[in-house]
């Protein structure tokens, strides 16, 4: 997709992400990178003890992978000035293997008072290959305006 600008966001409209696998290898990189190494991630014997019955990829992997996916679209690429916030549930595991899916939809829309730029509230939820929601909820964004002057 090309690039949108913040009056090319439609309230309501939903934007969906293509679909990534998500690996042991995936928990185990996330693992090093982040120092978490919770035996509910990475200790097999650890996680046939749990509710969940094996290891499961850690809930902050799910929304990182979540972000990339809404990025590779494209539709923020140069116009996405910052991102200023989220609110987020863990409502159901992300498994070794499952494969998860970003529904990215325009929730609010807002002017600032620079001409230049307007906020965007964007409601997300991810499923997994079975349409269960593994996670929920909402990126705040700043996005540029279209042909616009540099705002004060």
């Amino acid at each position: 997709m090309e690039p949108l600008y913040f009056e090319d966001f439609e309230l309501g409209r939903e934007y969906v992400t293509r679909s990534r696998t998500i690996t042991e290898a995936d928990v185990v990189a996330f693992a090093g990178l982040s120092g978490d190494f919770n035996p509910l991630h990475v200790d097999e014997e650890f996680g046939k003890k749990t509710m969940f019955g094996t290891r499961i990829a850690h809930g902050l992997l799910g929304l990182s992978v979540a972000s990339g996916l809404i990025n590779q679209m494209g539709i923020g690429e140069g116009t996405v000035m910052a991102f200023l916030g989220l609110t987020w549930n863990f409502k159901g595991a992300i498994r070794f293997g499952d494969t998860i899916t970003a529904h990215q939809r325009v929730a609010e829309k807002r002017e600032t008072s620079k001409k230049d730029r307007g906020i965007l509230r964007m409601s997300i939820t991810v499923l997994n290959q079975n349409g269960e929601v593994v996670q929920d909820g909402e990126h705040v964004l700043m996005v540029k305006r279209r042909n616009t002057e540099k705002g004060e």
